[in-house]
């Protein structure tokens, strides 16, 4: 059986390649808008699930896609990946001195079976941080690709993560212990 990383993330390719276990990585073009009355891990849960039927028609019978999808929950509001840097310092300045959760969901798909999703959530708390750092950290780092505005194992997670309740490498993007889980339970 092929493994296929549906994600252009390098982050999630990297923990994928951390398992140990050959993969082939691309890239899937989908529709991310979700309907508005989701919440929380819902959203995530159901992006995850998009990018899988839209390649699930091009899989074969010896081929498992993974396709994942995550975003930052704070107080209510889902904030993704920033349009500009002024949204990115917009967003920073939102999540310090505050603990806000970080979902990611995770499909595998089959040809001919019910793909299987699962969520993982982890809480992770910011210490304060000054309009300078923030600034510091959008020009350097450029985070906008990141749910969040921002990449835990980047220098803003050295300086201002001061609490997290689950899973590190889930707040990168990809929950690995569970996607472990679930191919040791399909043989792999």
């Amino acid at each position: 059986m092929q493994i296929i990383l549906g994600s252009q993330s390098p982050r999630r390719r990297e923990l994928m390649a951390g398992l140990d276990l050959p993969f082939t990585a691309i890239t899937i073009d989908a529709d991310e808008t979700y309907p508005a009355e989701l919440q929380a891990g819902d959203i995530p849960y159901y992006i995850s699930r998009v990018k899988a039927r839209a390649y699930e028609s091009q899989l074969t019978d010896d081929q498992l896609l993974i396709t994942a999808d995550t975003i930052v929950w704070l107080e209510g509001r889902m904030l993704g990946k920033p349009h500009n840097e002024a949204e990115a310092l917009a967003m920073l300045k939102q999540l310090r001195n505050k603990t806000h959760q970080v979902y990611t969901a995770v499909t595998l798909a089959q040809k001919g079976r019910e793909p299987e999703t699962f969520v993982d959530c982890t809480d992770v708390t910011f210490g304060d941080l000054t309009d300078e750092e923030i600034a510091h950290y959008v020009h350097t780092y450029r985070p906008l690709d990141k749910a969040g505005a921002y990449g835990v194992q980047e220098w803003i997670g050295y300086v201002a993560c001061i609490g997290m309740k689950g899973s590190y490498f889930n707040v990168m993007g990809f929950p690995v212990h569970l996607v472990y889980q679930a191919l040791k339970k399909r043989g792999f």
